[in-house]
Parts: C-alpha cells; structure tokens; sequence
C-alpha cells in the first residue's frame, strides 16, 4: 500500500480530514448504473514502463514522476452489460452476460455512457495510478492469479470480479477488457507533471489494461495502445469516474 495512502487512511481515522475527503478505498453505489465507485486518493507516482522491464516500446518511456492533486471515484470494475443495458438501453457485447464487461463499445459511446452517469473516463495518468495501486512492477500480482489474459482466458471475457482486487479494491484494472482513457495518445516528457491530460489533439486514442486475448506484455500497468477513435471490438470497454 503506498505511503500516501496510509497517511490519508490515518488522517481520516483521527478525524484531521474534511468531511467531505472520503477514506482511501470507500465505496458508493452509483444509482444510475447500480454499479459500485472506489476513491481513490490523491498521490504520486512514477508512470511509464517498470524498472527491470527489457522490451518496453518507445512510447512507454520515459519513467517520468506524476502528482494527482485530487482524488477520484472509479469504478469498482468495468462497466457491466447489465449496468450498460439499463443506461444506453442496448448491448453490443459479443460475449452476452449480464456480469460480464460490456464491449464493442468506441470512445464515444464510451464517453457518453460515462457521461450519463454522472462521470467521465479516467485521464491515462488517473488509470495508471489506479492500476498500479502503489506497486511498481507490470502487476499488482501474480499475472495469473490476477488478470484474465490469452493463458488463462480461455478465449473470451469473464465475469467482473472474479480476481482479486488490487491494493484500491479495484478488480480487472489488467487484463479481461481493455478500457479506454480520455487522453489523445502522445509521447511522453521526462520532467515531472501535476495532473497531466495528454495532448490537446491527436489522430488516436488510448484503450489501456489488456484484455482476455492479451500476451502478459500486453497485459500490463504501463503498456500503452493506440486505436482510432471509431474502433471497437470484442475486447475493448469501459471504466468511469464519476465526480
């Protein structure tokens, strides 16, 4: 667990907090997806491709060190079919089921969804800090035992929640579903930022996390993408903030 985050955990015990700063990892439920949003408190942390990695792309670095001044609700896993039927009133998911993560979704109906909700989709810094959840390698654990990607998917998504949770009580952050970030993909500067949101303009998007047909490289906290803004398919979701 980072620092950080103990630190908010002990203020918020001995009371030091403002009403209004929830505890790191409490949880609410959305009432308009039904669906469950983590907080995630303000922190630091080194984004980029983990020390030790040997074939990280160029895109991936680089390690640069970046500061969350605000913390956020993010939900608790990918957006469910069910959650996405009750808001969109469809399901364009290939692999139907109703606790499964909704996919064949593009930016902008992911952008909208999230926006009916009340949210937004994560920043890439925002995911990446979420992902990582005060850890440095590529995962928060075991790959197998924490994500569902091309050796142990079976060649297709899985019900939310079904790995542990990382150290934010967040499950599938790798593996199972892509999901998109709001960011335009761009290079990365070496010098320290606060509260980036990529560039101002651009020719792709991001889906960040890996998927259930992912290989482990794919499958990663650090390992970027990059995909017009109309794609979709069998393997790309959607996780929110709400604000």
């Amino acid at each position: 667990m980072r620092i950080t985050t103990v630190l908010l955990m002990a203020c918020a015990a001995a009371g030091l907090l403002s009403a209004q700063t929830p505890a790191a990892g409490a949880k609410k439920v959305n009432p308009k997806d039904g669906l469950t949003y983590v907080w995630v408190p303000a922190g630091n942390f080194r984004m980029g491709c983990s020390p030790g990695e040997a074939d990280c792309d160029a895109g991936e670095q680089p390690l640069h060190q970046v500061t969350l001044s605000k913390g956020f609700w993010l939900g608790q896993t990918a957006v469910t079919q069910e959650a996405y039927q009750r808001v969109a009133g469809k399901n364009p998911a290939k692999h139907p089921g109703a606790k499964f993560p909704v996919e064949w979704v593009d930016y902008d109906e992911a952008t909208s969804y999230c926006k009916a909700i009340g949210g937004r989709l994560p920043t890439e810094a925002e995911w990446e800090y979420a992902a990582r959840a005060g850890t440095t390698g590529a995962s928060y654990g075991k790959l197998s035992d924490v994500a569902w990607f091309n050796d142990n998917s079976g060649g297709q998504s899985h019900e939310v929640g079904q790995k542990p949770p990382n150290a934010f009580g967040l499950y599938d952050m790798i593996g199972n579903t892509w999901a998109w970030v709001a960011d335009w993909y761009g290079p990365y500067t070496a010098g320290a930022q606060t509260d980036p949101t990529g560039p101002a303009s651009g020719t792709d998007r991001m889906p960040r996390g890996g998927s259930w047909g992912s290989n482990a490289k794919l499958t990663s906290a650090y390992h970027r993408d990059k995909v017009e803004q109309s794609h979709h398919g069998p393997k790309l979701g959607i996780r929110c903030v709400t604000e």
